[in-house]
């Protein structure tokens, strides 16, 4: 405060006169809009723009094209097989506009994965199929699907194996189920990138089916979800997945049916 001048000023106050922040402690805790302030009725600033910048995140991670050309040396790299199919759906507008294209093959995707069928046979009863699907967010497949991978392979259980690596385009969750039937697959962790957030945009989802066939339900899976370095970090997802895999393979069924117990073992 200057003697020109009566408009108070907190950077230039005793540190006594500034009030404290009664919100700085949560805000720390979490990447939620919370404690945010105001100026008059309207946001302040920082946080109108702030806000501006994630809601365009967002939108970039729905509409721009999963990089299927960069993911599947990455994948390779890992040592897995890759196959490239896509969804009913033409393009990114009829992907959002109708849902029921996503879940099933189209082109001549259903026809690699066939031959690869009668060339390969049936996959092992021990091997877990992976899809990888851009879903929702191109981003969360870029970001996390390879370093899942790697931990998938690196925490694999005696007993079983990864099947081939099933790079899906313009998918829903229930390709995996097209998928997992014409390569003869006993069970199918599909990958797929998650509705994003204002504050997530890059979140992944994993969701297992015991033997895939169109016309599984949701009710027929477990997912993991929030798979990214700020929620549910890749080597815990591993871990838990293969719990997953395994208790589902004793009891033959996935979804409603198998309880994720998988955090007792850390209990015990």
């Amino acid at each position: 405060m200057s003697a020109d001048d009566d408009t108070f000023d907190a950077r230039r106050a005793p540190a006594a006169l500034v009030p404290a922040d009664a919100w700085a402690a949560l805000r720390a805790l979490t990447p939620a809009r919370i404690g945010l302030g105001r100026a008059g009725a309207s946001l302040p600033t920082r946080e109108l723009l702030a806000f501006g910048a994630a809601h365009a995140q967002a939108r970039d991670a729905v509409h721009l094209p999963l990089d299927v050309a960069t993911l599947g040396p990455r994948l390779q790299a890992l040592g897995l097989q890759t196959i490239e199919v896509a969804s009913a759906a033409a393009d990114r507008s009829t992907y959002l506009l109708r849902p029921d294209l996503g879940r099933r093959l189209g082109g001549t995707g259903g026809a690699r994965l066939d031959a690869h069928a009668a060339a390969h046979g049936p996959l092992a009863d021990d091997a877990l199929l992976i899809v990888v699907g851009d879903g929702l967010s191109s981003a969360a497949v870029e970001r996390q699907a390879v370093p899942l991978l790697a931990e998938l392979q690196r925490q694999r259980p005696p007993g079983w194996s990864l099947g081939p690596v099933v790079v899906a385009t313009q998918a829903r969750v229930a390709l995996g189920d097209d998928i997992g039937q014409r390569l003869g697959a006993a069970m199918v962790a599909v990958l797929i990138g998650e509705r994003p957030g204002l504050s997530s945009p890059d979140s992944l989802g994993v969701y297992l089916t015991r033997a895939p066939k169109v016309g599984r339900s949701d009710a027929e899976r477990n997912c993991l979800s929030n798979v990214r370095d700020a929620g549910l970090v890749h080597a815990e997802a591993a871990r838990r997945l293969w719990w997953l895999a395994e208790a589902g393979r004793r009891l033959g069924a996935t979804g409603v049916a198998l309880k994720d117990d998988s955090g007792l073992d850390l209990l015990t």
